[in-house]
């Protein structure tokens, strides 16, 4: 378990606005320290390499959103509105000022080596979304929540990327229009 301290956290959200803004790759640790206002031994007590500050921003992200989703979940009347909900969450997200993607497929593209601490990180927060959208269509039409999930994870990728690259609205209403064809053909197959 990681030693919580004022500093660590503060490397913390250093690193998260660095990398989300501009990249992992092009954030260096003389930036890091700098702007976290700490030493460089500071930085090498909480976090032996650069990696393994990548890891903690990425299962920091991961945690963020596993209880945003669990508090929209929460609040849903039906498995139908928990997926509307998770969709509306996801393009609040892509609308938000300083939107630059999912910061899951932005550390992947930058850690190609699927071995790689971060990799797996990013592969064990994409199998958990997976299993989180896959459990709530099990109680729309389980013979189709396997096919449906992925299809829903697929419509989230599409939306995130689209939403930096192209037009976050046009991005959005896609997302949004996807998920009510996807319920309409679930509940029509139960």
């Amino acid at each position: 378990m990681p030693v919580v301290s004022e500093p660590r956290e503060r490397l913390l959200r250093t690193a998260a606005g660095l990398f989300y803004a501009e990249g992992i790759g092009r954030v260096g640790i003389d930036r890091l320290v700098s702007e976290g206002q700490v030493t460089r031994a500071t930085f090498y007590r909480h976090f032996p390499s650069k990696d393994d500050l990548v890891v903690a921003y990425l299962r920091a992200e991961d945690e963020k959103i596993r209880t945003g989703m669990a508090g929209l979940a929460d609040l849903a009347s039906s498995p139908a509105d928990s997926l509307r909900a998770i969709a509306r969450g996801i393009g609040d997200s892509i609308c938000r000022p300083g939107f630059r993607g999912c910061p899951f497929i932005n550390a992947a593209a930058e850690y190609p080596d699927p071995e790689h601490a971060v990799r797996q990180v990013v592969s064990g927060h994409r199998a958990w979304f997976l299993k989180a959208v896959t459990t709530i269509i099990e109680q729309i039409s389980p013979g189709e929540a396997e096919i449906a999930g992925r299809q829903f994870v697929m419509m989230r990728d599409g939306a995130m990327v689209a939403g930096y690259t192209e037009q976050p609205e046009v991005a959005v209403r896609s997302l949004h229009e996807g998920t009510e064809r996807l319920l309409s053909q679930l509940t029509s197959a139960s």
